[in-house]
């Protein structure tokens, strides 16, 4: 899989994130959980990640499976029973008569060989075999690192989420209590006579209002929370606002051209096709000739006549030519080639999937900060609105509605510059993903990466061995 270098983070804030989430950092002490600390946390205890990395080293036996091909079997065989019987034969008596004669024959029977079979040709199929199989574990390790990015994709999205909830219900809260006061002092006016009652029942159903959208937002906040322990593993504490990725990619077309090489969903097709391919060579080899070379030693006892032993050692090559086996073979190999066609076609269809999300990732990413832009002049504006109906509204030439639209207007907006804000920060790491750089190892984290080989360099020679030879992973507390 081509590399290149780890996408870098900003080394400050934009101004816009700094000012929506300034609370959260004011509120933050020096100890608090950053992004790249959950995403470590996540590499190393996530179940999902720990599932994929056991599957790889599932496939990583394959190899020793087809490498057993080359290698002798060795086989220890006996046997022990008894036999009755009675042996009848003819012979001259002294007087010159033929007679016959008849003998038991009650004996004890028993058999022991030792037996070493060493494959010569098996028609090619261990060296395809084993090229099968080093093909399906790069394809593993390729869908290990498309588990990796999701898993961290997923932190990445439950820890922005907990942050946006976290802002969204402060920004509804002191909501709320704008609408109260707004109300209490709707209430006096009232009682002065300078309003009606339906100016107090527009303010009363503002803050009825507030005060659900301040529980729905509540409610968001403890799933956000819910999802991030989830997938992280730790209930969230104290969150620093969180930097966007620099992107690693120039413009749309860059993006898809890197994500057409590098994606791993791509990587893990196209040694999928390697692996039909050879394959195809393996059902072959039910078509050619076999040869091996069997060495025996062998003991036998009392097989025919009490007191009879055999015993010997003999060497046999052997060679099998097939001619027919009922053409199920043939249709084995066809069925492999259609199959390595159809793997063909997969890749092409993995690729055109891989750009066509790089090039959305990249859209989406722009889209998101230019919605930052537009959401902040927004801003800006509905803050000037606010304060010129606010003084009109004392000197009586707006009404109480109006300051209430404004106000909403203004909460809408700031409510919206956090969404923004988090879809940018998502979306960055959404296109690192897509192009196939949202991995530990591109973004720095302080863990020691899980090595894909360490199971499989253990196991490819290993001739015999039953424990477990997983090399313990540093876990993170």
């Amino acid at each position: 899989m081509t590399r290149r270098h780890a996408p870098r983070r900003r080394s400050v804030l934009p101004t816009a994130l700094a000012l929506a989430l300034v609370p959260l950092a004011l509120a933050a002490p020096a100890g608090a959980q950053t992004l790249q600390e959950a995403l470590a946390q996540t590499y190393v205890n996530n179940p999902t990640l720990a599932t994929a990395r056991a599957q790889l080293r599932v496939v990583d036996e394959n190899v020793p499976q087809a490498l057993a091909g080359w290698r002798p079997t060795v086989t220890l065989s006996g046997s022990a029973g008894y036999g009755e019987g009675t042996l009848r034969s003819r012979s001259t008596n002294v007087r010159g008569e033929r007679v016959g004669v008849t003998t038991d024959q009650d004996r004890t029977i028993a058999t022991a060989a030792a037996t070493i079979t060493q494959p010569l040709y098996r028609g090619g199929r261990t060296v395809a075999s084993t090229r099968r199989a080093e093909n399906q574990v790069l394809a593993q390790r390729a869908r290990l690192l498309a588990t990796e990015q999701q898993v961290l994709q997923d932190a990445v999205a439950a820890y922005v989420n907990v942050i946006r909830f976290q802002e969204e219900v402060r920004l509804n809260l002191n909501n709320a209590q704008v609408l109260q006061r707004q109300l209490d002092a709707t209430n006096e006016r009232f009682r002065v006579g300078e309003i009606t009652r339906t100016d107090v029942a527009q303010a009363e159903s503002r803050l009825a209002g507030a005060r659900a959208s301040r529980a729905g937002s509540e409610g968001e906040l403890q799933n956000a929370r819910a999802s991030f322990q989830r997938t992280i593993g730790l209930a969230p504490a104290r969150l620093t606002a969180p930097q966007p990725l620099t992107s690693a990619v120039r413009n749309g077309q860059d993006a898809a051209q890197v994500a057409a090489l590098n994606n791993p969903a791509v990587v893990a097709a196209l040694f999928d096709e390697s692996a039909a391919r050879d394959f195809v060579d393996v059902q072959l080899a039910a078509l050619l000739p076999q040869a091996s070379l069997q060495a025996q030693a062998f003991r036998n006892d009392n097989q025919q006549i009490i007191g009879q032993r055999t015993i010997g050692e003999q060497v046999v090559a052997t060679v099998t030519v097939p001619l027919y086996q009922g053409g199920a073979e043939y249709a084995a190999v066809r069925q492999a080639r259609q199959d390595a066609t159809r793997l063909r076609q997969v890749v092409d269809d993995q690729r055109r999937i891989a750009s066509a999300q790089a090039i959305q990732a990249w859209e989406t990413l722009g889209s998101a900060r230019a919605t930052v832009d537009s959401v902040r002049a927004q801003i800006r504006a509905a803050e000037i609105a606010l304060d010129g109906v606010q003084r009109e509204a004392v000197v009586g030439s707006r009404t109480t509605l109006d300051v209430l639209n404004a106000e909403q207007e203004l909460l809408n907006a700031r409510v919206s510059l956090v969404r923004a804000l988090a879809n940018v920060v998502t979306a960055s790491h959404s296109l690192a993903q897509a192009v196939g750089r949202l991995t530990a190892r591109d973004l720095n984290l302080p863990v020691a990466l899980y090595d894909q080989e360490a199971y499989y360099r253990a196991v490819r020679d290993r001739w015999a061995g039953l424990r477990d030879y997983t090399a313990p992973q540093p876990v993170q507390q």
